[in-house]
This record gives structure tokens, sequence and C-alpha cells, in this order.
């Protein structure tokens, strides 16, 4: 059984144009962010099926990403998704932040199991997306099997965060020699998983 999971990348948002650390922070689109979306969709970049389901991380930006693209089509939620948490280091700059000692120490370390104050990881940010990603494939196989006698392909579309997928992409490509943000989509764009008798068998980038 063959099916296809679709990942895509907010877009630009208020924190992207100020050059903000911000995960947890609930930030909106930035107006630039919303009409290159609009331009986006109306050029058909955005794979769809009459039969796929929806999801998204459920933080604000996802959600208007979600709208612009898909209108009102029903969708759930994978809290799982959402971007890594920056804890105190939140909606600062470099420059606000690069004097201060534990951020030096959280840039340094070598050891990805170092969260920012009061933050996450990026271990625990791993587990975390890795526990959203099994939950999004489950979602996708019970499609597969609901469709799988009408001779129809399913589909799983996913609007979620650039550090959720690179999360799952450096999961799921261990051995590629990718640094882990090497992987981050552009705003509005993404990546097409194919999926094949439950296993990631390629991907496309759009």
């Amino acid at each position: 059984m063959k099916s296809q999971i679709v990942l895509i990348r907010h877009g630009i948002t208020t924190g992207n144009e100020m050059r903000l650390y911000y995960g947890s922070t609930d930030v909106p689109l930035a107006e630039r962010g919303a009409a290159e979306l609009k331009k986006l969709a109306k050029e058909g970049v955005f794979p769809d099926s009459p039969d796929a389901q929806y999801f998204t991380s459920g933080m604000l930006r996802a959600e208007q990403t979600f709208k612009i693209i898909y209108g009102d089509k029903p969708h759930e939620i994978i809290e799982n998704l959402r971007e890594l948490d920056f804890g105190e280091f939140e909606m600062r700059t470099y420059e606000e932040l690069n004097s201060i000692p534990e951020y030096q120490a959280w840039i340094t370390a070598e050891d990805l199991s170092t969260p920012p104050p009061g933050g996450e990881s990026i271990c625990q940010f791993n587990e975390r997306i890795a526990l959203g990603f099994k939950e999004l494939k489950v979602k996708n196989e019970l499609l597969m099997l609901k469709l799988r006698n009408q001779g129809k392909e399913a589909m799983t579309i996913c609007v979620c965060h650039g550090g959720a997928i690179c999360g799952i992409m450096d999961q799921i490509w261990p051995d590629e020699s990718m640094n882990f943000y090497e992987w981050i989509p552009s705003p509005g764009h993404g990546y097409i998983l194919d999926v094949e008798d439950g296993a990631i068998t390629g991907r496309r980038k759009f």
C-alpha cells in the first residue's frame, strides 16, 4: 500500500522578520507571510487530494497558514508537533543574548541534552517530535486502510514548523551528512514523503 505524508512549514511571521528566537510563543503570520502564501496557493504549489486528511500543530501561525492554503477544511491538531521551546530566550535576538553566559553555554554545548534556561533541549524536542510524527503516521495508516478497497492512495497533510520538520527528517534519514538545521524548508514550503507498507521510502521538496 502506498500513500503520502505532506509536511508544510508555516509562512513568514513577525518573529522571522525581527530575527527572534521564538517557538512556544504564539506569534502570528506577518502581512508579507500571508501574501506570499496566497501567491503560492494561487500557483498550485501545495499538495492536496479529494481524500486527504489534514492536521496542524494548533499554533496560531500554523492555523493561519492552513486557512490560507486549505480554507475551512476540517482538521485535527497534533500538539507534539509544536515548535521548540526556547525558554528564557524566547522573543529575543542574537544581539540581545550574545553577551549572556547562559546563552553562550547553550549555543556552544556539544551535548544536545543541554536546554536553554526554562526551555527544551534538542533531545527533549526530538523525543516529543518523534511521538508527534508517530501519531501522524498512525493516522495515515488508518486512512490507507479506509481507502485501499477503493483503489485510492491516502494523503495526510500537516502544517507545522521548521524545527519540527527538521526533527522529523533528521530522524528518518539520520545517516545523511546534513546538519540538523539544513533540513529546514523555506516558509510556506516543505516535503512530500512517500510511504509504502508503513515505511518512508522517499521524499520530494516543494
